[in-house]
């Protein structure tokens, strides 16, 4: 909700994402990530661009509130937001330390197998057989 009122009030009031960076005094990936929803603007800051786009922080919020709100509620609505995007990044970090864990468990069976070969390689290559017990190893000549 904050992000669909960024955008189409920031768009509505004449300003690019650039302009509005340099007022607040952030990089234009900033408000980028803020409006598509990937992270929120902490309490200055939305008191911030509400004066820049002059309106109130319950509106840029998308929240149709009273003026008998006070800020304390304004804080609940900010930290329910901050919430839902923490439990989404803690779910996405866990992803990815699957998806890592699952990419380097096949990089080191992709190394033994390698190392496997090399010395299947090896002992192919010298001409001896290799015979291999529980407990020794021995070279046969060939006969």
């Amino acid at each position: 909700m904050f992000s669909e009122n960024l955008r189409s009030v920031r768009t509505a009031k004449g300003f690019s994402q650039q302009e509005l960076a340099g007022r607040l005094h952030v990089v234009r990936q900033t408000i980028s990530k803020w409006e598509k929803g990937i992270s929120v603007p902490d309490a200055d800051m939305l008191i911030r661009i509400s004066e820049i786009l002059e309106l109130s922080v319950s509106e840029l919020l998308g929240a149709k509130i009273t003026e008998e709100m006070n800020q304390s509620e304004v804080a609940e609505q900010l930290a329910r937001i901050n919430e839902q995007l923490a439990v989404k990044n803690r779910r996405t970090r866990r992803i990815l330390r699957i998806a890592m864990g699952f990419l380097i468990g096949i990089v080191v069976f992709y190394i033994i197998l390698l190392i496997l070969s090399m010395a299947s390689f090896n002992s192919f290559k010298n001409g001896k057989k290799v015979e291999v017990t529980a407990q020794t190893e021995t070279v046969i000549p060939e006969e």
